[in-house]
């Protein structure tokens, strides 16, 4: 069956078709879901709301652009209004205007390994790190979505790459 096909008939309502589109795109969601997550549970139910919150939204969906990149969107969105609303991103009082940049030497880590510590991060790092690293947002369109100021946003993200700096600066350590 078409997406388009699949996009018509959830908007119908048609079970078989919502879980059509759930085998098709959950792999993708979850991964989303794991960067915004402390944990694979807590990103399991993330997956669950985002696609809730799909099936309750894809009438908007216009066709304007990749229904991916909506899903995704929608995705991020549901995770951080569940944050917001449990009050997870709690915002710092520092406001650093500067962005910090970590340099360190190259070292050698697995990607699962890397995963693990950004997943380690404290809620307001970690969702900070994957917006501007792993997901392109500025600063400015992190505060809008976080609700906070700009500077909260750089100071966070530059408090995310230090404590990674500093795990996997361990890392090298135990390799050796």
């Amino acid at each position: 069956m078409s997406l388009d096909r699949l996009i018509h008939d959830c908007k119908k309502g048609n079970r078989k078709a919502q879980e059509q589109l759930y085998r098709k795109y959950a792999s993708i969601l979850f991964g989303v879901c794991l960067k915004y997550s402390r944990n694979k549970t807590e990103a399991e139910d993330n997956l669950h709301d985002s696609f809730l919150t799909i099936f309750n939204k894809i009438d908007q969906y216009s066709q304007k652009g990749s229904f991916e990149g909506w899903i995704k969107r929608i995705t991020v969105n549901t995770v951080l209004q569940k944050y917001r609303k449990e009050e997870h991103l709690n915002v710092v009082s520092e406001n650093y205007e500067e962005e910090t940049t970590v340099e360190s030497g190259y070292v050698d880590i697995s990607l699962a390994t890397l995963l693990g510590y950004i997943q380690e991060l404290p809620n307001k790092y970690r969702t900070t790190f994957n917006l501007y690293v792993l997901d392109g947002f500025s600063h400015k369109e992190i505060s809008e979505l976080l609700g906070t100021s700009t500077g909260t946003s750089k100071s966070n993200l530059a408090r995310a790459r230090m404590i990674l700096k500093e795990k996997i600066e361990k890392e090298s350590i135990n390799i050796a």
